[in-house]
């Protein structure tokens, strides 16, 4: 007894439909995909930054910024820290206070043998003893007069190195800080504009995926209408693309794609005939 097969082909336009899917889904995958279009760009770093680099390594400005002062602070202190503060008019004032010191002295004088005349002893013992006597404290009230004037020179200048001393450790400490405050600027902006061009890079980068995958959403919404339209049912098609995919997630999508739409294509071959 003959066997009697029944063939039922679908109507003619999604043959051809399933035709032209078949032909355009061979030579999209007959190449391959141009990943390094959409590859993954780092953007470099701005001026801002290097110069916040430099400055942060360059010795008397990020490193070290302190030493100079630190190394003038020194100067200041020890036995002879007092030193460059001394008045260079110090010893004029002294020589000019002494020399009025004198002639006052020598007026004193003066005025002992005048006494002494007047009462008869001029030229007389008692004479040279007042006049020994007047000496003797003249001469210790000079070296008063020149000590004192000395040691309000040296305390002075004392002062004003322990003044200067001070005023050194403290640069020691805010110029390191002035200098971070700049880095720190300059690395915040640097990195805004790094920010900025890195958002533009990866603008160009979504750019370029997108239409890299554009065939494949367009075969892949293609297969699903044939496929409805073939089944009678509806269908439903749901996009590859995410935003913003790694390079992995770029590989595993593409072959999934490609997998969904090669064997949706042979599901579809093979459900053209049946045996009845």
């Amino acid at each position: 007894m003959a066997v009697q097969q029944t063939q039922a082909l679908p109507p003619q336009y999604v043959e051809d439909l399933q035709r032209d899917l078949g032909t355009q889904l061979t030579a999209l995958t007959a190449a391959p995909l141009a990943t390094d279009k959409f590859a993954p760009q780092v953007a470099g770093q701005d001026q801002a930054q290097k110069d916040a680099y430099t400055m942060a390594t360059t010795q008397g400005q990020g490193i070290g910024a302190f030493q100079p002062y630190i190394t003038q602070a020194g100067a200041y202190s020890g036995p002879q820290g007092y030193s460059s503060f001394m008045s260079p008019y110090q010893q004029d004032v002294i020589d000019a206070t002494l020399a009025e010191y004198d002639t006052q002295a020598a007026a004193g004088l003066t005025g002992i043998g005048q006494q002494a005349a007047m009462s008869g002893n001029l030229g007389g013992g008692r004479e040279g003893v007042m006049r020994s006597q007047y000496q003797n404290k003249s001469d210790m009230n000079r070296a008063l007069l020149q000590s004192g004037l000395l040691q309000q020179g040296f305390t002075q200048a004392n002062q004003l190195a322990n003044q200067a001393f001070g005023q050194q450790q403290s640069l020691a400490s805010q110029v390191p800080g002035l200098y971070g405050q700049d880095v720190n600027a300059l690395r915040s902006a640097g990195a805004s504009q790094q920010a900025q061009q890195q958002a533009q890079l990866d603008a160009i980068r979504e750019q370029n995926r997108l239409r890299a995958y554009e065939p494949y959403e367009r075969l892949g919404f293609q297969q699903t209408g044939i496929a409805s339209i073939a089944s009678g049912a509806p269908g439903q098609y749901q996009s590859m693309v995410t935003p913003n995919p790694t390079p992995l997630q770029n590989a595993l999508g593409i072959a999934g794609v490609t997998g969904g739409l090669m064997t949706g294509y042979g599901d579809m071959m093979k459900g053209k005939y049946y045996q009845g």
